[in-house]
């Protein structure tokens, strides 16, 4: 089954970086979330992804080609200029990279990854989509209903507490409640 990334936003909450970068290769520890978030399907056994590419789109593309071809050891002829790798130890992911327009909404990047997803039936996520989902049951629990999607979702708790007034009365505060 397929994997979409959405990879194409401004990533405007996280500016100190992504002024720079697409929020998907913000870094987590030495790897982009991206990297993390393919991990973790490939963990599951999804390896063929399509990612939708938009604001700074060619640094995902560049950070792909790097991965894959500097990975491992490396013999270099600099006469000639041929590299040969040796071990490269990159996962054996396929992974499609197009262009959907730096203002595409979501809605018009699903649609132009269409001709890259085959069957119909793939997995979606945005590209700072980290969790830690068992996507063998979801894809499971999705099948057994029978529906055209399945959604995953968090329900985060807030970042502040939350007063419920009545007038100039508190009548109840919750300590950063479930949102």
């Amino acid at each position: 089954m397929k994997v979409a990334i959405l990879a194409g936003g401004v990533g405007s909450r996280l500016s100190e970086e992504t002024a720079v970068k697409p929020k998907p290769l913000v870094e987590i520890g030495p790897y982009p979330i991206l990297w993390h978030i393919m991990k973790h399907y490939a963990h599951f056994g999804h390896d063929d992804f399509v990612i939708a590419l938009g604001y700074r789109g060619e640094m995902i593309k560049k950070f792909m080609v790097d991965y894959a071809s500097l990975g491992g050891d490396l013999t270099v002829r600099m006469r000639t200029g041929e590299v040969t790798q040796h071990g490269n130890g990159a996962p054996d992911w396929r992974v499609d990279l197009v262009d959907t327009g730096q203002e595409t909404l979501t809605g018009g990047r699903i649609l132009r990854l269409a001709p890259f997803l085959e069957d119909g039936t793939f997995m979606l996520t945005w590209g700072d989509g980290v969790a830690d989902v068992d996507l063998a049951r979801l894809a499971e629990f999705h099948k057994s209903h029978g529906k055209l999607a399945t959604l995953t979702a968090v329900r985060p708790i807030a970042r502040f507490g939350h007063l419920e007034l009545q007038g100039d009365r508190v009548l109840e505060f919750s300590e950063k409640p479930q949102t």
